[in-house]
């Protein structure tokens, strides 16, 4: 459906997407994940047209977005991380605006306004003006404007930044819905709600992308990789390191409490490498020391564990 080869962008100096590729299957529902900075809204505004590549290329069902820049645009809905609504408008009236400018009439436009207010949960708000609409109404809104010339291909950017979660439900409901019969392509922060929605994750990090794959897939792929936290009184992590530093697969030990630490109660996260579980051989040499354990587990995995090894160290 989407092939994107080699995409590269630079703002002067600045390379802002680092040679990406990647394929992306009609029906697919995309997550784009990574932190503020990777590079993913000008991933997607290369994907849409709306930015041009300093190198590399799209091409939508074979067709080069350079060359077919119109005929492309007709596939895409796009929905930006702002909503660019009218507030002053009802939103029938906005609606209905936009229905004109895709060149909808007559029977096909009553229609698909009517479809659009359903499927967004509209009703209830038509005749109201935008600006008088809550954010997740208002993200709704922009959801219908993103579809209304029914789209092969939905792109959508941080879809749920600055909602309640409430509000988080009835968006990610709407997209599982739209996601039966479209490809969709979302960028977010929120990393359980990609795990929810999406079929397959990218992460994008420093402009490159550091994992492509199902969520499971990549718990098995990492699986050899946890985090440790543990908390301990009377300790240092000078000391507490040097306990530790002759023990095989820790990769760190960072302090998770800057301030307590201060005040004598040491919370840390060590980062481990291995095949084996490290609490038990960690606990044996505590047990030499005068520090008081009070907490030692193993974070479960999750994609926001993920998320937090692959960026780390870019």
């Amino acid at each position: 459906m989407i092939h994107v080869e080699d995409l590269t962008k630079y703002y002067g100096e600045l390379c802002a997407v680092d040679h990406i590729s990647l394929d992306i299957e009609k029906g697919e529902i995309l997550g784009l994940l990574g932190p503020n900075g990777a590079g993913k809204t000008t991933t997607l505004r290369m994907l849409t047209g709306f930015l041009r590549p300093t190198s590399g290329r799209v091409l939508v069902k074979d067709l080069d977005i350079d060359q077919n820049g119109t005929q492309i645009k007709t596939m895409i809905g796009y929905l930006p991380e702002s909503a660019p609504l009218y507030h002053e408008m009802l939103v029938y009236d906005y609606l209905n605006y936009v229905a004109d400018i895709r060149r909808l009439d007559g029977e096909k436009k009553t229609a698909r306004m009517r479809d659009l207010t359903d499927l967004c949960g509209l009703r209830e708000v038509m005749h109201k003006p935008i600006g008088e609409l809550s954010k997740g109404f208002k993200q709704r809104v922009g959801l219908a404007h993103a579809m209304m010339n029914d789209p092969e291909i939905l792109v959508l950017d941080e879809p749920t930044s600055g909602l309640d979660p409430n509000q988080i439900v009835e968006i990610r409901d709407i997209i599982k819905r739209i996601g039966k019969h479209k490809t969709i392509i979302l960028s977010t922060h929120i990393l359980s709600e990609a795990e929810a929605t999406c079929d397959r994750v990218v992460i994008i990090n420093g402009g490159k992308i550091v994992a492509d794959d199902s969520t499971e897939s990549l718990k098995q792929s990492v699986s050899g990789e946890y985090v440790i936290h543990m908390s301990l009184e009377k300790a240092d992590i000078t000391g507490l390191k040097k306990a530790l530093e002759d023990l095989g697969g820790i990769r760190s030990i960072d302090l998770a409490n800057k301030e307590q630490a201060a005040e004598g109660l040491l919370h840390v996260e060590i980062a481990c490498k291995s095949s084996s579980d490290l609490r038990g051989l960690m606990y044996a040499r505590i047990k030499q020391t005068d520090w008081v354990l009070l907490e030692l587990y193993r974070e479960t995995r999750s994609l926001e564990n993920i998320f937090r090894v692959l960026t780390k160290e870019q």
